[in-house]
């Protein structure tokens, strides 16, 4: 009946797979504890939980308690179909994640707690939502299937590759395998014909992306410098336009500027780059003006003058300059070009490959939060949420780890769900998201000009046999673990198959006291119903859960699902 475990488990097993029959009350809605509002003033009562016009909570949230309970939790709320982008990074199953989940499931096991995740997820998603979910290539195919599986295949958009730090390859995996230097994004929508993804540029030194451009052997067509424009002459006002001609324009070749004035083409592209340009004879109703008013002009530059009331231009006095002989427009390479940091860089779409996305130094990131391995960029999260989302948009992260996420969906103002089930999410997410209210200056900080503010409420989904559980694993030793035996009878459910008296009689055998303090700790946690982990809304009276809810708690267990 009480069955040994495999001496070559590594760690303790924090997730269990339940056979369907198994499962009673385990998802249904929880009753929520410990609540707390943080803001500039610190840690805060919460008071009332404020709620958009459509009644969803316009709250952030900061969620402890096991993931797929918190969910199904979530699902008993208008969050149902709400949030707009899911960003998760799992635990990867390859054996050397450093949080307390295990990642060293067997694969039906990995695929089994992902299903049952991200079938829940896509209630939660928005019509017009994505999920977005981040693997290495441990486990990448597999996951492409089951994603296809709950999402539809045909709802499928993308699997993104991102370069990371290279990984080592050492023992005996030496010269058996290549080394690491690549993850994976999966991104799957709720209903793809309603997704609109927001356009995303990725940003690369002007000079390298010449050289690669070049290298490819196409034609670098920015290859004029208009060295002075000259007087400008008024032709004509007509309606909202004005027409200008300049006669005595000068330009030379990029090459005879270079030699002219001692520069590489690199000194040209960063210190005049407004005066670079090529032409082109692309069709559009301005052009066709142009062609059609000013064909008498057949010498310098003419040019246009208008405001228009559309594009990135929108209600900008606009000049635009054409070949006064055949009318072909100018385009100034600076109007491809982003400045920072005193250099030029060319902006492109993004595509399915993220080379420029900085690994190094993500130590800084939170203001040094300790949490090394498996840490992610607030660069990556907020490219994401630029694709994903606009401002004031939800967002779900259900591993929510150091809080990458959520510290970067703060900074960016959307709102946020953030889940995780272990400890340290008071001394990781927690502690980081109070240093972003206070308006600490890593990450994404600069280029979003964050300055501080805002705030979260954090709660917990309200715990019983989950605290027998913790009270389990705390155990040094075995006379402790024989100690809280009594009390893990008397105090919290057990399984109604389980006889107290055998289990007490196998605990004094040697078969027993021989296993490993871990594989003891296992049979023990077996013991536990799994369905009682947290305490369900429907039982939150009971006189037996009053030294684990308070009032306030009840009082905000209500508010939250919209009861009060």
């Amino acid at each position: 009946m009480y069955t040994k475990k495999s001496r070559k488990r590594q760690e303790i097993f924090f997730n269990q797979v339940l056979a369907f029959d198994e499962i009673d009350r385990l998802l249904d809605p929880k009753a929520l504890s410990n609540f707390s509002r943080y803001n500039q003033n610190g840690k805060q009562p919460v008071g009332t939980l404020k709620r958009h016009s459509d009644g969803t909570l316009a709250e952030n949230l900061i969620i402890k308690g096991n993931n797929l309970v918190a969910l199904h939790t979530l699902l008993a709320t208008k969050f149902k179909e709400r949030v707009k982008l899911i960003y998760i990074d799992p635990p990867y199953n390859t054996g050397n994640d450093s949080f307390k989940y295990n990642d060293k499931f067997n694969h039906s096991t990995w695929l089994t707690f992902m299903k049952n995740r991200l079938e829940i997820a896509r209630e939660l998603l928005a019509d017009d939502g994505v999920i977005f979910v981040q693997c290495d290539d441990n486990e990448q195919a597999y996951l492409k299937v089951l994603m296809d599986e709950v999402f539809r295949r045909e709802n499928f958009i993308n699997i993104v590759t991102v370069k990371t730090k290279i990984g080592g390859v050492s023992g005996s995996s030496e010269g058996k395998s290549l080394r690491d230097a690549t993850e994976f994004l999966l991104l799957s929508s709720k209903d793809k014909f309603k997704l609109q993804l927001n356009p995303v540029f990725q940003k690369t030194e002007i000079s390298e992306y010449v050289e690669d451009y070049k290298s490819t052997g196409k034609s670098w067509k920015y290859t004029q410098v208009l060295v002075e424009l000259g007087e400008k002459f008024l032709l004509e006002e007509q309606d909202d336009f004005k027409y200008y001609h300049y006669p005595n324009s000068k330009s030379v070749s990029i090459a005879k500027y270079c030699a002219e004035n001692n520069l590489s083409e690199n000194d040209v592209y960063n210190s005049i780059s407004n005066k670079v340009y090529r032409t082109t004879n692309a069709q559009s109703s301005i052009r066709t003006k142009i062609i059609e008013d000013l064909k008498d002009i057949k010498d310098g530059i003419v040019s246009i003058e208008y405001t228009p009331k559309k594009g990135k231009n929108k209600g900008q006095v606009t000049e635009v300059f054409y070949n006064g002989f055949n009318k072909d427009m100018f385009m100034f390479l600076s109007d491809m070009l982003f400045f920072e940091n005193k250099k030029f860089f060319y902006l492109q779409k993004i595509n399915t490959l993220w080379e420029d996305i900085q690994y190094n130094n993500l130590n800084k990131e939170g203001d040094y939060i300790d949490f090394t391995n498996g840490k992610k960029p607030e660069q990556l999260i907020k490219r994401i949420i630029e694709l994903a989302t606009n401002e004031n948009d939800i967002i779900l992260d259900f591993h929510l780890g150091s809080g990458t996420t959520a510290a970067v969906a703060h900074k960016m103002n959307r709102q946020y769900i953030g889940i995780e089930q272990m400890d340290y999410i008071e001394t990781l997410a927690v502690e980081r998201l109070k240093k972003v209210i206070d308006g600490e200056q890593s990450g994404i900080s600069k280029a979003a000009n964050w300055q501080g503010g805002g705030e979260f409420v954090y709660f917990e989904l309200a715990a019983f046999n989950e605290k027998a559980k913790d009270l389990i694993l705390a155990c040094e030793d075995f006379d402790s673990l024989k100690t809280l035996f009594n009390e893990l009878c008397s105090r919290y459910f057990l399984k109604y198959t389980l006889s107290i008296k055998e289990f007490a009689d196998i605990m004094q055998e040697a078969e027993f006291q021989a296993l490993s303090l871990d594989e003891q700790k296992q049979m023990m946690l077996e013991m536990l119903d799994l369905n009682q982990l947290y305490v369900n809304v429907s039982d939150m009276e009971d006189s037996q859960f009053d030294d684990v809810l308070s009032d306030e708690d009840k009082n905000l267990t209500l508010q939250f699902y919209g009861e009060q």
